[in-house]
């Protein structure tokens, strides 16, 4: 059985890994160029604002006009809640982005139940009409689901796929792409009461027995109504490689979340000329940066320009 430090030793020779991509030193170091003007940027770079925090709520009109200097061209909204983003209404929220020159593509929303039954399926479904309504008036093409819903046996499962195909088809009728954003413990394993049986620790995160959770949710939805927007960084911590999914699954990720450990291209252990390669390859329309951590001595504004003219620079992402 392969621990977690086993794992870790053998992430960068994984085909997202650093050594794979002929260096193991962060590629920030050869191409990026923190001084490059935004104005010369010509990448439809996305950025999802939750990267921000405070920095960005506290001053939004500001920090959107912030978010435009460094040259991100769309924003991936989050805070959406009772039908506002933060203070704000959503169609002057779109205004203060429309002022600064940002568009709105997409949004992470969260129904406000986490464990599915069949008989909270209905509240489920109204609240993703109400949702969509209000996204409408954002603008946005796609919509989100970033949270993972209790899922802890097969049943549990295919319910959640069935509430997600809902959500889908609710979303579809208004043009809208709906889809679903993992983070690790999607990659977690089910497994019947006899693999249970048989397996040397059931709670272990990371035993060869019983079905992923995340290829669960691919079986078990509707390539027409529900897309997956994978989080690379967290599928790497999760255990696996973005690329094999890519290649089991080619059209079901037609977005991606851009992540690193730190800064894009700082830690040495994503290739992302890989995973953009093979993306493009399969049809990816969108991608958004997401950062939630940045070092000490930065701010989280910082973060993102560096993460912004890592993309700008690098000569695989176009």
């Amino acid at each position: 059985m392969e621990t977690k430090r086993d794992f870790l030793k053998k992430l960068s020779l994984l085909a997202v890994g650093g050594i794979v991509a002929g260096s193991a030193t962060p590629a920030v170091a050869s191409n990026s160029n923190t001084n490059s003007p935004a104005s010369a940027a010509k990448k439809m770079i996305g950025l999802q604002i939750y990267s921000l925090a405070k920095e960005l709520t506290d001053n939004v009109p500001d920090g959107m006009k912030k978010i435009a200097k460094i040259g991100y061209s769309t924003i991936e909204l989050a805070g959406y809640r009772d039908r506002k983003m933060g203070q704000y209404e959503v169609a002057e929220y779109r205004k203060i982005c429309d002022d600064a020159g940002l568009k709105i593509t997409s949004s992470h929303v969260n129904p406000t139940v986490r464990k599915y039954t069949k008989e909270n399926s209905a509240e489920i479904a109204e609240f993703w009409k109400k949702t969509v309504e209000d996204h409408l008036k954002l603008g946005v093409n796609t919509l989100v689901q970033p949270g993972m819903p209790t899922i802890e046996s097969h049943d549990e499962a295919k319910l959640v796929c069935e509430i997600f195909n809902n959500a889908g088809e609710i979303a579809k009728a208004a043009g809208i792409k709906w889809g679903y954003h993992n983070h690790n413990m999607e990659f977690k394993r089910i497994m019947t009461e006899a693999e249970k049986s048989a397996a040397p620790s059931p709670s272990d995160f990371f035993h060869p027995k019983g079905e992923i959770i995340y290829d669960l949710m691919l079986t078990g939805t509707d390539p027409n109504l529900v897309f997956f927007e994978m989080d690379v960084y967290w599928t790497v911590m999760g255990q696996m490689d973005p690329l094999e999914y890519f290649e089991k699954y080619p059209t079901r990720f037609p977005v991606l979340h851009i992540k690193d450990r730190l800064v894009l291209g700082q830690s040495g252990m994503m290739n992302f000329e890989n995973i953009f390669k093979k993306a493009y390859a399969n049809g990816l329309s969108a991608y958004y940066v997401e950062i939630e951590k940045v070092k000490d001595n930065m701010t989280q504004f910082e973060g993102v320009k560096g993460c912004f003219d890592y993309l700008n620079n690098a000569p695989f992402v176009k």
